[in-house]
């Protein structure tokens, strides 16, 4: 089993930490309507958006003390800079009954030394979920219409890729030659080659894509389907689909371990965790969330995976 604590972020304001190896719930943070989450490069801390409180928490992994800090309405993606000096954080804009969160056009930068934002940086309208070049030159950001490239130097956007349907999740090759997005309202998942920042194929893959991840060695994709209660899984080189593996009740984030041992698939509906192998693609393990209170209680929106 994996060596790792993964950190799950539940919609309803709980952070959790998670022994991989046994699947048992070590700590949890009660906050306020979570979303993202990220950890920096050495595990030493963990960041959580908070859309409820318009701002991120910082969790020490090591004492377990929290920072909040203000960034601005209805934060949802984060991600850690590749040498770890930041977070970045969208800011997708206030959360209204009749259009939902969005009309902002900001990421908020955090130095990771202060906890303090050093930045705003501004992209295209309502920013959802972001990723880093490997090489850290890069940030790739979904936006309500769009995939905006950012010179991580510069803090520009240097072009964008233009995405009607709404693009959510995003991963990128180890290499870095290669974007996935997925576009839940298209049903279809994009590739995108990063040289030339060009679309090289739409894929219909599933009734409603939301996640997308990648194994380490770049070998295999893998696509949540919210409409089918399942995960997909595509060779990466082909783009076609190997396996279909059953999940939970509407399936939302998928993750995997940086040792590519195991994939965990968080679960909407039923609140709960499944976890698979990727090495054959058969689920492992349920890790039930909550105390409970039910389906409620669990909601997994995002999971990192740390260093035990």
């Amino acid at each position: 089993m994996s060596d790792y604590v993964a950190y799950l972020s539940a919609a309803v304001g709980t952070v959790y930490a998670i022994d991989t190896a046994t699947g048992t719930i070590t700590a949890e943070w009660g906050l306020d309507s979570t979303q993202g989450i990220t950890a920096t490069p050495d595990g030493s801390q963990v960041y959580a958006t908070q859309t409820g409180q318009y701002s991120v928490v910082a969790i020490n992994t090591a004492t377990s003390q929290t920072t909040q800090v203000t960034v601005g309405a209805y934060p949802q993606g984060i991600a850690a800079t590749v040498d770890g000096t930041a977070v970045w954080a969208a800011v997708t804009g206030p959360n209204t009954p009749t259009t939902g969160p969005g009309g902002f056009s900001q990421v908020a930068v955090i130095s990771t030394a202060t906890n303090t934002v050093s930045d705003y940086l501004t992209v295209g309208d309502s920013p959802r979920q972001l990723v880093f070049s490997p090489d850290g030159s890069r940030a790739y950001i979904t936006t309500a219409q769009s995939i905006d490239v950012v010179d991580t130097t510069t803090g520009r956007v240097t072009q964008s890729i233009p995405n009607p349907a709404g693009p959510q999740d995003l991963a990128i090759s180890p290499d870095g030659g290669t974007l996935f997005v997925t576009n839940p309202v298209a049903g279809a998942l994009w590739v995108i080659d990063t040289a030339a920042n060009r679309v090289t194929a739409e894929l219909p893959v599933a009734n409603q894509p939301y996640s997308v991840a990648i194994t380490p060695d770049g070998s295999t994709v893998y696509v949540t389907d919210m409409g089918s209660n399942t995960v997909l899984a595509l060779d990466a080189a082909t783009l076609r689909t190997v396996a279909t593996i059953p999940v939970g009740g509407v399936p939302g984030v998928v993750a995997v371990t940086p040792d590519g041992s195991q994939a965990w698939v968080g679960n909407i509906f039923t609140g709960d965790i499944t976890v698979f192998t990727p090495a054959t693609n058969t689920v492992l393990e349920t890790v039930a969330l909550g105390t409970g209170t039910g389906v409620i209680d669990g909601v997994p929106i995002a999971i990192v995976f740390v260093n035990a």
